[in-house]
């Protein structure tokens, strides 16, 4: 099973503050447990909604560019894990060791094929294979 898990953005995220090196030394070592556990897929921090852009779409099919910052914080995405582990129990273990003092974070299971049931065809299985498989490639390269 994978999950996403969602940190939380706040006041210091939005404006740019960057850890400092004990908060980064906590997290370098917190990463390198779920590595060495090998649970971690991908993790990685974001920059301020005020370099990014949201992307709004009507039902005529156009879409509207919005750049950022964003006003309500709380709803702001921060930074982000992928962690494949065998049950939701045992993401939930992982995220409570997480070297935060305060903040949210949200976890997620993430899609995997045999969820959709039927509507997964076999011709959108095999899609889907070739996509992870040139995704996969495209990384080690």
């Amino acid at each position: 099973m994978r999950f996403m898990v969602i940190v939380k953005g706040n006041e210091d995220t939005e404006r740019g503050v960057l850890p400092t090196e004990q908060e980064l030394a906590e997290m370098g070592a917190y990463n390198e447990e779920l590595v060495r556990a090998g649970v971690m897929l991908a993790g990685e921090g974001l920059h301020p909604s005020s370099r990014g852009a949201r992307v709004r779409f009507a039902a005529d099919g156009s879409a509207t560019v919005v750049d950022g910052p964003f006003a309500e914080t709380k709803e702001l995405v921060a930074g982000f894990w992928i962690l494949q582990v065998s049950s939701r129990e045992e993401v939930l273990e992982w995220v409570k060791k997480a070297p935060f003092r305060s903040g949210e974070v949200e976890v997620r299971q993430v899609f995997e094929s045999d969820d959709f049931g039927d509507a997964m065809t076999p011709e959108l299985r095999e899609q889907e294979d070739r996509m992870r498989a040139t995704v996969a490639e495209q990384q080690g390269s």
